[in-house]
């Protein structure tokens, strides 16, 4: 078979269930039918290979209306013990050839996606023996030579080597920290400690983010146990001291997988009880199981799902017959691909490191960037800093917040004025943006005094938009002189950056600003220079996609067109965003405009679906997507030209984008930008250097970049950057908002 030559696509779910797994399947089945393959559910996973009959049928582009927000999956999932067999197997390649499928998408963990490289494998073998038996014709076998095969890991633990993220990981987080933060305010209110076990197996990644999200006291993960003999006194001991410290409540999440430097697992009920005896007090345990893996997917599960739903289809539709079978996944925000069994390797490779108590090479294999946030969680939980080296100089950093408010700035403050702390430095809290600066409104912290503000939304500190002018620059640099400021943090927005610019132009009159300066950016517009992504534009993304929901189960009661705005300036980031993970029809951006053809077209395309039997339509529009065709407007000509087809509302989400607790995504971007900005500020201050920068991901990694040389690819007169990486899944929200044949659901 040449690439190409696949008709006809198997997707199937199995092993646990995980959030993302429906939007994968919807995008699966709609990008197949895009490229005029056909797709075929196999329900219940391997088991339905093994049954047959209805079993596995085929999907037309209505038949996954709908599903995008559904947890769990629509076509089911089972574990088959037949399926491990041979004979079982054969039976499955029976069923796979007198169904015409030539390629399979196997949404799974590693034991499922070794069970799909297991089938390809025996293929051959199954194909002769089935001709033998009379079960298959010579010809159906030899029009079957192969099977080509693509993985997509669906599982909560996010524990598959060569992805960055799995499908239904995050929602799990955001299931977790919300869980935790609910019991930490319960748990202050009486001064009580909680234990609380949180899924994963093998992995403690959800034990460790969470953590890290949520400000817990202390962790235990299966990668690295307490290193000490007597870890039970010394966690103990830090938790007391925290009490002493003024911490009214003690959190300490473990994996349920977590195990001591002997192998020996650490119970929750275990860890409960230790803690009960040390500090003398109750202690509750909670232990949070399957409301993990239910309820609806994060709006980056569901984005995520969809991009390598839509890739799994593409590899397959291009692979050659002797292709080695892919997994595809993420690394930051771009869609990967890598060999499959080389992953699945890699993977079981940690659980041997693990069982073997080679504890170093388990960290190593999870990457870098998994030790780099244990290490730092490892700082966080402390009751107070590390004693400071006297042979050290220490150092004056002011932390301030500046532009609109973005969840996750506390988290970003937070972890900055830690991480400070520890290193030995004074960290100073600055009030109001730069008008604290102009008025000497800041404040020293202490390391008590940021406790609990991971988790908390808006800006304790204060920000706003003001920009300094004329002798504000004089009062600026009288207050850095007078209280030695030698560094300065700026967690904000586009307000911010161009604030710090100022300031860089201004040194040769005001010598006080010869300081290393250094952005952090947070914006829910996800507009920055430096960085594809910036705290608080996930938040407001959840944010849109819950309202939407409701949207949309208001509306497909009524039969009716919702248009809804959404904030993002003149940068479309969240409006292409929220179109893709709520299944809306239409997004209108910045970027491209609004023409009178393109409501003409939309204004057919509402109607006509209408006639055919759709109940709902969602239209996302940027809030400066045009100027004279309003949100208002749109809903008036939509209302008009609809007649008695359906009824139009109007929904301006507003503030709402911008406010409640920060996502993980957030709370966990914020502490390592934070991280990257101590760090660097450290570095340029202990050298002598002034340099003026901001931090951000670009591609994979964690950056630092100049900020003059970041705004040469910004448009500044746009307020954005001159490549944006999302715009590139325009047609991908294109592709899977089309009508389809029929147009008679919901997308």
């Amino acid at each position: 078979m040449i690439p190409g030559a696949v008709k006809n696509i198997g997707v199937l779910t199995s092993g646990g269930d995980a959030q993302g797994m429906n939007a994968a399947l919807r995008a699966v089945v709609r990008a197949g039918l895009d490229r005029g393959a056909r797709v075929f559910a196999i329900r219940e996973g391997y088991e339905g290979l093994i049954r047959g009959g209805d079993q596995i049928h085929p999907l037309e582009w209505s038949d996954v209306g709908g599903i995008l927000q559904a947890g769990g999956t629509a076509i089911g999932t089972a574990r088959s013990a037949e399926f491990r067999t041979p004979q079982g197997r054969m039976v499955a390649v029976k069923h796979l050839v007198q169904n015409n499928i030539q390629a399979l998408v196997v949404i799974g963990g590693d034991g499922s996606l070794t069970g799909a490289d297991t089938l390809r494998a025996e293929w051959n073998d199954a194909l002769a023996a089935l001709v033998a038996q009379g079960e298959l014709t010579p010809e159906q076998a030899a029009s079957h030579p192969h099977l080509l095969i693509v993985g997509l890991v669906g599982s909560i633990d996010n524990d598959m080597w060569g992805t960055d993220t799995t499908i239904g990981a995050d929602s799990a987080l955001h299931r977790i920290v919300s869980a935790v933060d609910c019991i930490s305010s319960t748990a202050a209110s009486h001064q009580r400690a909680f234990v609380v076990e949180v899924m994963g197996r093998n992995s403690g990644y959800l034990a460790l983010m969470s953590a890290l999200a949520t400000g817990a006291d202390w962790v235990l993960i299966p990668e690295s146990p307490p290193d000490v003999e007597n870890w039970e006194a010394k966690m103990c001991e830090v938790l007391s001291s925290g009490r002493k410290a003024g911490r009214r409540d003690s959190i300490v999440i473990i994996a349920e997988g977590a195990v001591d430097r002997y192998g020996h697992r650490i119970a929750a009920s275990y860890v409960r009880q230790v803690i009960s005896d040390h500090l003398n007090e109750e202690v509750r345990l909670t232990i949070l199981g399957h409301v993990q893996r239910g309820g609806a997917p994060s709006a980056y599960d569901r984005l995520m799902s969809t991009l390598v739903g839509v890739a799994a289809v593409e590899e397959v539709l291009k692979a050659g017959r002797d292709s080695t079978p892919q997994l595809i996944g993420m690394d930051a925000n771009r869609v990967t691909k890598r060999p499959l069994m080389e992953c699945v390797k890699k993977t079981r490779e940690v659980n041997e490191a693990i069982a073997a108590l080679d504890f170093d090479r388990a960290l190593d294999l999870r990457g870098k960037a998994f030790q780099e946030d244990f290490q730092t969680l490892r700082t966080l939980v402390r009751a107070s800093p590390h004693k400071p080296s006297e042979e050290r100089r220490r150092l004056k950093i002011a932390v301030m917040n500046a532009s609109a408010p973005a969840p996750g700035m506390n988290t970003a403050v937070r972890a900055a004025v830690r991480l400070g702390l520890d290193r030995g430095h004074t960290m100073l809290g600055v009030h109001h943006s730069f008008q604290g600066l102009i008025h000497d409104d800041m404040r020293e912290f202490a390391w008590m005094d940021v406790d609990h503000w991971a988790s908390r939304g808006g800006a304790d500190l204060g920000t706003n938009r003001k920009a300094p002018v004329g002798k504000d620059f004089y009062a600026m640099a009288r207050t850095i002189e007078s209280k030695g400021i030698d560094a300065l943090l700026v967690i904000g927005g586009w307000a911010g950056y161009s604030t710090v610019l100022q300031l860089v132009k201004e040194r040769d009159n005001y010598p006080a600003f010869n300081l290393p300066i250094i952005c952090l950016p947070a914006s829910i517009n996800n507009n920055l220079p430096g960085s594809e992504w910036a705290v608080g534009s996930d938040t407001a993304l959840n944010n849109i996609v819950d309202a939407v929901n409701k949207i949309k189960q208001s509306a497909v009661a009524s039969r009716r067109c919702f248009v809804v705005e959404v904030m993002g300036n003149t940068c479309g980031y969240l409006t292409l965003m929220s179109m893709i993970a709520t299944g809306a029809e239409r997004a209108y951006l910045p970027e491209e405009g609004v023409t009178l053809n393109d409501l003409h077209r939309d204004v057919d395309l509402l109607n006509e679906g209408f006639a055919h039997g759709k109940r709902l339509g969602v239209m996302v529009r940027g809030e400066k997507a045009h100027p004279l065709y309003t949100t208002q407007f749109m809903a008036d000509l939509f209302e008009a030209e609809g007649g008695e087809l359906y009824e139009v509302r109007m929904s301006v989400l507003g503030h709402l984008q911008q406010g409640g607790d920060p996502s993980p995504f957030d709370r966990i971007l914020a502490t390592k930008f934070s991280l990257r900005c101590i760090g660097w500020l450290e570095e340029q201050a202990l050298a002598g250097e002034a340099g003026a920068a901001c931090v951000g991901i670009e591609g994979d990694a964690t950056r630092i970049s100049d900020l003059a040389d970041a705004l040469r690819d910004y448009d500044v007169k746009n307020q954005r950057p001159k490549k944006q990486w999302w715009m590139g899944l325009r047609d991908t929200a294109n592709m899977l908002a089309k009508p389809g044949p029929g147009n008679q659901r919901q997308a």
